[in-house]
């Protein structure tokens, strides 16, 4: 296994490629950045913006799906309070809120004054799509994703809104499209990215019971819904020099808290807290996957914007990628699923690139060790 020679991702790391000097395209890309001009793309950002502006001021100008996150408040923020504009905040709610999640979601709308559609699920089905979610694709989470890029898009072509303002993409983060290419939201990386090639229709089945009118909530529109209406998702991190821990010093002064506790699995306490999978139970089947969790990712980001050094980010790669966290168990309780049963659907997962038994047991190379040699 290979890492990064300047951040920690490893070559296993979903969509990332190494050059010849063993450097990721993530940090390919995040060398772009002292070369572009943001205060011109900030303009042209408020050109898109103006352009479709409701003029009349009979409809929102624009629709901005929010968790209520750091990156939430910070693109509200720029629409709301830099732009002057009006938006339809769109937040898919898939019963993973932590309290202190739920509480900076609402101060947000509250604070900036914005009408919120919040869509909320059945219950008995995202604990059914939880289970089914974890057995076909290795991601319990796979529904939450799945809300997140279909609730908006639905409000968007029902209440013909056709501007909608995204945050960061993941596209520049590993390195798949350059900073200057201005990527936009497409159903093609909808799916075969943000859902890894699945859709509504294959969670349509008996075992669990699951009908069509289950599952409307995932049903993306039809091109013809969207070109109708024009529908146009754009990213701000293409726009400004985006970096999350300048917008949580943003989200700070408009109330924004980060999670009172230290999480498990990772450093930061400013990030995910709209689900608590995220940084928990998802993150370590990522790192069952993969042999990379999620501190690898906030230390990478944080490594690219010089908050920390490789080797800071080394020891906590050490510190945090491994951790079982709690919350498995509350999961475990949530779908009815017993620890010996997940382990075994887990370790089916497992990437033969990275790891390998010995005596029985699951092993593989680590960044710490490459490092001493």
């Amino acid at each position: 296994m290979r890492w990064c020679k300047k951040c920690v991702y490893p070559e296993s790391a979903v969509n990332f490629t190494f050059n010849e000097d063993g450097v990721c395209s993530g940090c390919s890309v995040a060398a772009e950045r002292p070369e572009i001009d943001w205060d011109a793309r900030f303009a042209h950002f408020k050109e898109i913006c103006y352009e479709y502006q409701s003029k009349d001021k009979s409809n929102y100008d624009c629709i901005i799906p929010v968790s209520g996150g750091k990156d939430s408040y910070y693109q509200t923020y720029v629409i709301k309070e830099v732009l002057g504009l009006n938006p339809l905040l769109v937040t898919y709610n898939g019963h993973n809120y932590l309290d202190v999640g739920m509480e900076n979601l609402n101060n947000m709308r509250d604070i900036f004054g914005c009408d919120h559609i919040f869509f909320t699920p059945s219950k008995k089905a995202i604990i059914k799509m939880n289970r089914l979610g974890f057995k076909m694709t290795g991601d319990m989470n796979w529904q939450n994703h799945a809300g997140i890029v279909t609730a908006p898009i639905i409000a968007a072509v029902k209440y013909r809104v056709p501007l909608m303002i995204w945050g960061e993409h993941s596209l520049d983060l590993n390195g798949s499209n350059s900073l200057n290419d201005l990527v936009e939201f497409t159903a093609r990386n909808r799916k075969e990215n943000l859902l890894r090639g699945f859709d509504y229709e294959d969670f349509i089945e008996e075992t669990e019971g699951l009908g069509p009118q289950d599952l409307l909530w995932c049903k993306y529109p039809s091109d013809e819904q969207i070109i109708d209406v024009g529908v146009r998702g754009i990213f701000l991190g293409n726009f400004v020099n985006w970096d999350g821990n300048k917008n949580f010093e943003v989200a700070q002064k408009y109330g924004f808290k980060p999670n009172p506790v230290p999480f498990e699995r990772t450093y930061r306490t400013m990030s995910n807290l709209d689900d608590r999978y995220e940084n928990g139970i998802h993150d370590l089947m990522k790192y069952v996957k993969f042999g990379y969790g999620r501190t690898t990712d906030h230390a990478s980001r944080d490594i690219r914007l010089g908050h920390l050094t490789r080797d800071q980010g080394i020891e906590l790669v050490r510190k945090y990628d491994s951790v079982v966290s709690q919350d498995l168990y509350y999961w475990l309780e949530y779908v009815g699923m017993t620890e010996k049963e997940f382990w075994e659907i887990a370790d089916t997962f497992r990437d033969k690139r990275v790891w390998r038994k010995e005596n029985g047991i699951w092993v593989k190379d680590n960044i710490w060790d490459e490092a001493k040699n």
